[in-house]
């Protein structure tokens, strides 16, 4: 039974990492987690995902049901290129090898790409059948990272979902909706932004939580999914609501700086796969909601 599972999540103090312990440990499961940086407790423990022993020695200590890996370097802006591949692409398979050469069985492993790989496309809505065009480094390593986790299907049970923007309490204030909600809670005069025309999923990383924990547990396995409510509002629209919600006006700054090249004009996923798999999305998530709850914690 599944409130009974042990779960390991790879860099569980990450931002998504907070939220799923927190999940999943409110749905009774037991919650381990490994972490690059801080030191270990009982069930957490410091470990660099490249290191396949240690690894090893961890996986066979919990025993975990089920596998989440987050350790990822996912801020598109990062300066350090190699950090991309190092992580994103050697990580991801000396995991994956370490979970085969460590004899346990979990029921399933998630390794979570991104919805960049998809880069610019033709469709308004983005689904799997589309071939990946990535346009950054990002992209491009987490595009090699599923054609890794591709050659694992035969040996574990994985999944592997693509996650489209989604934020929620913790994020960093390097990422767009927290720099945003974060000025207004400060009253700012200005904040200097990019493009304000771009058009992303902003999703409640709650819905992420939910989701994850249903493909862990649906009896469906070597899938790669979108994970995204198909959704999309533009940053000014961010804004709109933000000055709603506070009853401030804030001077948007259009810095060129934060205007990267290659942007991505649209990023909006198609459901229909995911829905296929793990049943409607639950509905009760909003843009306005998750604002608000920003805004106010």
């Amino acid at each position: 039974m599944a409130g009974h599972s042990n779960i390991l999540i790879i860099g569980i103090d990450s931002f998504t990492g907070n939220h799923l312990k927190a999940h999943f440990e409110e749905k009774g499961w037991q919650v381990f987690g490994t972490s690059f940086s801080i030191e270990d407790t009982d069930k957490v423990f410091k470990v660099d995902i490249i290191d396949s022993k240690a690894v090893i020695a961890i996986l066979r200590k919990v025993k975990p049901d089920y596998i989440i890996n987050l350790a990822a370097i996912s801020f598109v802006g990062e300066p350090n290129h190699e950090l991309f591949y190092k992580v994103n692409v050697l990580g991801a398979e000396s995991l994956l090898e370490s979970i085969c050469k460590s004899g346990i069985e979990p029921k399933k492993v998630l390794m979570p790409s991104s919805a960049v790989v998809y880069g610019n496309q033709n469709e308004v809505s983005l689904h799997e059948g589309l071939i990946p065009n990535p346009i950054n480094h990002y992209g491009y390593s987490k595009y090699v990272g599923e054609q890794i986790c591709k050659t694992y299907f035969d040996k574990l049970n994985i999944i592997v979902p693509r996650p489209f923007n989604y934020t929620g309490e913790g994020q960093l204030s390097t990422f767009l909706v927290p720099k945003i909600v974060d000025a207004y809670k400060k009253g700012c005069d200005r904040i200097a932004l990019g493009n304000l025309d771009t058009f992303r999923e902003f999703n409640d990383v709650k819905l992420i939580c939910w989701v994850y924990e249903k493909l862990l547990i649906v009896d469906k396995h070597s899938e790669i999914v979108n994970v995204c409510s198909g959704n999309t509002h533009s940053v000014r629209q961010i804004i709109d609501k933000m000055q709603l919600i506070s009853d401030n006006h804030i001077y948007v700054d259009v810095d060129k700086r934060f205007v990267r090249k290659n942007e991505i004009q649209e990023l909006k996923g198609s459901p229909k796969k995911l829905e296929s798999l793990i049943g409607k999305l639950d509905q009760t998530f909003s843009l306005e909601l998750l604002l608000e709850r920003l805004y106010k914690s």
